[in-house]
Parts: structure tokens; C-alpha cells; sequence
């Protein structure tokens, strides 16, 4: 890794060190920081050269990131190897990221959560524990709900209410006010 730019060294560690924080492995994580800031497709023999990693550990770390589709397989003319590439559009990434997480985690919980409702409590304590998951259900398919309506956005208007912050509630305020104004009825915060 000594052959990196110093920039794009301390990026690449960087990835590294949080791949384990974010479900991924250290390898994993400096394959794609490479990927990404890499000004031109990249095969497999370079990244193995540049990272200083086996070519079956880089092999199995670019299938992964297909996996999560975070980088994608180009071909170039003349050379029969495959190359690969980091989507341009940081908003393409940041959604690949999203759905994926949601695939893998999200999804999984609420079905076990959706089975669990449908069960006939056999106790007070299960009962108990089967009105808190279905709490857990509700949030979790609110923000699933949310989440593919935010997908639907372009990437400005994602932007747009991402600076908003806190003061999209005084946007909610107004438009509850305006309700009552109206004559419609508005569910309360």
C-alpha cells in the first residue's frame, strides 16, 4: 500500500478500519476506498499490487461489493480481464448502501416480527413481549414506508430536506395549521 498516494493511503486505511464497524471486512473495505477514488477502472491484479492483498482475498472482496452493487464490471477494449468501477453519483452509492442494508436487516426483522404477531400468546409474559414487538413492527414498517418514499426523490430534493434539518417541522406546523383552517382534520404531533 506504500505505492499510494499519501491521500489516498490514509482514505484507503481509513475504510479499513471502519469496514468491521459497518458489516464489512477490513479487505473488503480498502478494496472499495480504492475502487472509489481510483480515477480509472481498476482490474483485479491492480488492486492486488496496489493493496498488497492475495488475488483470491481480492477476488472474493469484489464479489461482495457487486453483491452490495457498489461497484460495477466494465470491460475494456483489447483486454480480456474484467474491470471495475465505483458508480459516479454519490447519491447512486449512498441508496445501493440503503437498499442493501434493508435487504439484509430490515426485511429479515420484520417478517420474524410479522410471524410472531400472527402467533396466539400462550402466557401474560408473551403477550406481553408480542405487544412490544408489534411497537417494533409499527416503527420499523413507518420507517420502511418512509424510506420508499424517499427513494422515490431525486437526489436535490433528498438534498433540499436533508438541509431542512429540525425546521422541517415548522413546515409541518404550518401545514397543520392551514388544515385547521381549512376545516380538515390534522392528527395531532
Amino acid at each position: 500500500m506504500n505505492s499510494l498516494p499519501p491521500l489516498t493511503q490514509q482514505f484507503v486505511s481509513h475504510f479499513g478500519e471502519m469496514g468491521s464497524r459497518w458489516g464489512i471486512n477490513r479487505t473488503v473495505g480498502q478494496i472499495y476506498a480504492l475502487i472509489f477514488v481510483s480515477p480509472k477502472p481498476l482490474n483485479a491484479d491492480d488492486i492486488a499490487d496496489a493493496l498488497e492483498f492475495s488475488r483470491s482475498n481480492v477476488s472474493i472482496g469484489l464479489k461482495e461489493l457487486q453483491g452490495w452493487r457498489l461497484v460495477k464490471l466494465k470491460h475494456l477494449a483489447g483486454d480480456r480481464r474484467e474491470y471495475f468501477e465505483a458508480p459516479q453519483d454519490v447519491w447512486e452509492i449512498f441508496k445501493s448502501l440503503a437498499e442493501e442494508k434493508r435487504r439484509r436487516e430490515v426485511e429479515p426483522t420484520l417478517s420474524m416480527l410479522r410471524a410472531a404477531l400472527v402467533e396466539t400468546p400462550g402466557s401474560e409474559a408473551d403477550a406481553h413481549a408480542q405487544k412490544r414487538m408489534q411497537q417494533m413492527h409499527e416503527l420499523i414498517d413507518l420507517s420502511s414506508t418512509w424510506f420508499d418514499d424517499v427513494q422515490r426523490l431525486s437526489p436535490e430534493t433528498i438534498a433540499r430536506l436533508m438541509r431542512m434539518g429540525s425546521s422541517v417541522k415548522t413546515v409541518l406546523d404550518m401545514t397543520d395549521k392551514l388544515k385547521v383552517v381549512t376545516g380538515r382534520k390534522t392528527k395531532s404531533n
